[in-house]
């Protein structure tokens, strides 16, 4: 298939693909704020840094691994230190370059945020696919995201 040669259904997936994340994304954020909770972009810092090695990772590493550019996520990291979420640690042989390390309270953040996201999951999207649609649609965005990371 050409790039000029989009079938219709194709077109028409990539299209709900777009709204739909961009809708359920919304509405979790909204619970989240409705929650006095930290919004999906601090819990997407905080939950790899959690499940890093020794809870830390160097910026550009972090950067590689959350759906932010750098300029944000730079900007991202200075609000979540300043509200004692995570650290900035320069230790180490290689004194250049920075680790994030997430404290004791971004874990706290961490586990009050999970149950309400896991509910908008749940509720904006788990619920309306079968087992089968879900193992579907984790293996073809799966091969586009693998495909789309060859060509970075």
């Amino acid at each position: 298939m050409s790039e000029e040669h989009l079938s219709e259904q194709h077109l028409a997936a990539w299209r709900t693909f777009l709204k739909a994340h961009a809708t359920l994304i919304d509405r979790i954020d909204h619970d989240l704020v409705a929650a006095k909770l930290p919004p999906l972009s601090t819990y997407d810092v905080l939950i790899e840094l959690y499940e890093a090695p020794e809870q830390r990772l160097r910026m550009y590493e972090l950067a590689e691994r959350v759906v932010l550019s750098r300029s944000g996520l730079t900007r991202l990291v200075d609000r979540l230190e300043a509200e004692g979420l995570l650290i900035r640690d320069r230790s180490g042989t290689d004194r250049r370059g920075a680790y994030a390390v997430i404290t004791e309270q971004g874990i706290a953040a961490l586990r009050r945020t999970w149950p309400i996201y896991a509910r908008g999951i749940t509720e904006y999207f788990a619920k309306w696919l079968t087992l089968e649609e879900a193992q579907l649609l984790e293996a073809a965005l799966g091969r586009s995201l693998q495909a789309a990371s060859k060509k970075a």
